[in-house]
């Protein structure tokens, strides 16, 4: 009896295992839906939705972009999180969701590792650090000690709150122990309005609106926040590279799906996904948008969400970073 119930078992797990293989092969049947946390018309809504034409591509049906703004991104994690886990309901989960935001509220409708899996990267936004040409600074190690032989007096801007740019000039504050004064800006674009005007000292500043200033000699680009040089200015050292080792801050995205979802889908996912970024088009059109692509394994895209999870917890304490 014992012995006829161990084949049943393993009977039972066989025979799951190739349901779940075969629904893989299969997958996917029917549209399949990316959550966005972000507006249409955001870097967030525009890298999901290259890479998901180029999925319908290569599985032949839809992959439609459903935007859903609101709490920093929470609205839209809590309503994938909540998702049937079969494959058709994706997160493009992002920096806020899946790295500051469970520093930085206190409540929070889900959970961004118990929920989620992670699937693949799609790619990462780096900020440039830049400066007024009257400020004397010629790399990120002259403005350093500058900043240090003259506390706070060098000003520097950017878009407030939770951004990507606000938290790369506290990391930079915290990583060096420069004496900054932060001027926050409710955007970048009225950041870099006052930097050309003189107002401001520096910021750090999306790469996609600093691009047009740099050839005209308006403002001088120092670094950028990203941990390699980005393929769109090549030329321009990262700021780790530059006299602070170990600093990255990038904005990123990439695809999650909630906990659950049969393993051989994730892989499928993450395998198609990897194709996509691979297509020169593809490349190019994210390059564009001053994105480069990055793609990663399911452990690899883990490790680099818990290790952002880690780092801006430790950020957002040090700076006592609150957003509800």
């Amino acid at each position: 009896m014992i012995q006829h119930m161990g084949f049943s078992a393993i009977a039972l797990c066989v025979s799951a295992g190739f349901t779940a293989w075969a629904q893989a092969q299969q997958y996917p049947q029917r549209p399949v839906r990316v959550i966005v946390a972000f507006a249409a018309g955001g870097v967030a809504d525009l890298q999901t939705r290259v890479v998901a034409q180029k999925l319908g591509e290569l599985w032949q049906t839809s992959v439609v972009v459903d935007n859903r703004p609101g709490a920093g991104g929470n609205i839209a994690a809590g309503i994938a999180a909540k998702a049937q886990p079969d494959g058709y309901t994706l997160l493009t989960c992002n920096f806020a969701t899946h790295g500051l935001n469970p520093a930085a509220y206190r409540r929070l409708p889900y959970d961004p590792l118990k929920d989620f899996t992670a699937i693949a990267m799609i790619g990462t936004a780096p900020s440039i650090l830049a400066v007024h040409p009257s400020q004397p600074s010629r790399s990120v190690s002259e403005l350093i000690a500058f900043a240090k032989a003259n506390p706070g007096k060098l000003t520097m801007g950017s878009s407030a709150g939770g951004t990507s740019q606000y938290l790369s000039v506290e990391l930079l504050k915290m990583m060096t122990g420069v004496d900054i004064t932060y001027v926050p800006y409710k955007g970048g674009a009225p950041a870099l309005t006052d930097l050309l005007g003189g107002q401001v000292q520096s910021v750090i500043a999306a790469l996609p609106t600093v691009i047009g200033f740099l050839s005209s000699g308006r403002m001088r680009a120092l670094g950028v926040t990203s941990a390699t040089r980005s393929s769109q200015v090549p030329n321009i050292p990262t700021i780790a590279e530059s006299g602070v080792p170990g600093f990255e801050v990038v904005g990123w995205n990439g695809l999650c799906a909630p906990t659950g979802t049969p393993l051989p889908v994730i892989s499928k996912v993450n395998a198609d996904t990897a194709r996509a970024l691979n297509a020169p088009d593809t490349r190019q059109r994210l390059i564009e948008q001053g994105t480069d692509a990055r793609p990663m394994t399911p452990a690899q895209f883990e490790a680099f969400v818990r290790a952002e999870l880690a780092k801006w917890a430790k950020v957002a304490q040090a700076v006592g970073l609150k957003l509800d």
